[in-house]
């Protein structure tokens, strides 16, 4: 008698089940148990409920890590989109030295947020940086508090353009270049191609960009605390960073494991709403 075929494909994804349950799954659930109790890591552990979530929402600090992950959101993720598909708009053109051009832009990418964020404190220190010594002048990059969060993001981006350029690059390559040759005839330039053609084309890449990008951003931390460590005055302080200080810093592990789960939260209603908006506006068939 031959086994039924979906008893045969659950026990070939068993292995990847597994993995999923043991370091996914699980996680979230003790992390929702943790935040229903009061614990230093030490001590015995106080059961109480929820107060853990009502003294988040009530204070201040949840609320500042929200406001300051969704701002830092909204500036890196869509100009980090914009310009990897410029990058890539002109690199899939095969011209002479765009591989190497390729390599050069994803290392950020590959390389330690950890290490990226010292090499860039350096670089924005205000008396012996890098970028003052060009400029001329002293400017507290990471120490005034209108300025430390667009540069925290300024190099956010800088790390993900290569990201976003490579897959946009795959994208661009399953395009048929008959599309472009009738848009030409009919009178299109390259602009008008670029966004009445291209873009639609590429809304899958650009789906899946921004569904990674902005989970991405959401649980950003070694960038930003190798930078400026949550400050100056809390304007960088971001989520992860909270649930860090929390967990590490202030010994309230419940509480540390509240904000991730509502991190956790935020981030599937974020997702469903980007999932619902490009499922009607995703077109496969290219032919």
């Amino acid at each position: 008698m031959k086994p039924r075929r979906p008893l045969v494909g659950w026990l070939l994804i068993a292995p990847s089940l597994i993995g999923v349950t043991a370091f996914l799954i699980l996680p979230v659930i003790l992390a929702f148990v943790v935040s229903l109790f009061r614990w230093d890591l030490l001590g015995t552990r106080e059961f109480t409920g929820l107060d853990n979530y009502t003294t988040l929402i009530t204070g201040g600090a949840l609320t500042n890590s929200l406001l300051v992950t969704a701002i830092f959101t909204l500036i890196s993720v869509p100009v980090s989109l914009a310009l990897g598909l410029g990058l890539a708009t002109q690199l899939v053109r095969a011209v002479p030295g765009s591989a190497l051009v390729r390599v050069v832009v994803v290392i950020p990418w590959v390389s330690a947020p950890l290490a990226l964020g010292v090499v860039w404190k350096w670089i924005f220190q205000p008396s012996a940086g890098a970028l003052n010594q060009v400029l001329g002048v002293r400017i507290e990059w990471l120490t005034d508090p209108s300025l430390a969060l667009p540069a925290v993001a300024f190099v956010a981006i800088w790390q993900n353009i290569g990201y976003t350029s490579l897959f946009f690059q795959a994208g661009l390559s399953k395009i048929p270049t008959s599309i472009y040759e009738a848009a030409t005839l009919d009178g299109a330039n390259a602009a008008q191609s670029l966004w009445h053609m291209t873009v639609p084309l590429l809304r899958p890449t650009t789906f899946f960009l921004a569904v990674t990008q902005v989970v991405a951003s959401f649980q950003v931390f070694d960038m930003v605390y190798a930078l400026t460590g949550g400050g100056p005055q809390h304007r960088t302080e971001v989520i992860a960073t909270l649930v860090y200080n929390e967990g590490f810093g202030a010994s309230r592990l419940g509480r540390a494991s509240a904000v991730a789960v509502i991190l956790f939260l935020i981030l599937v209603v974020i997702t469903l709403i980007q999932q619902r908006y490009f499922s009607r506006r995703i077109t496969y068939d290219m032919s």
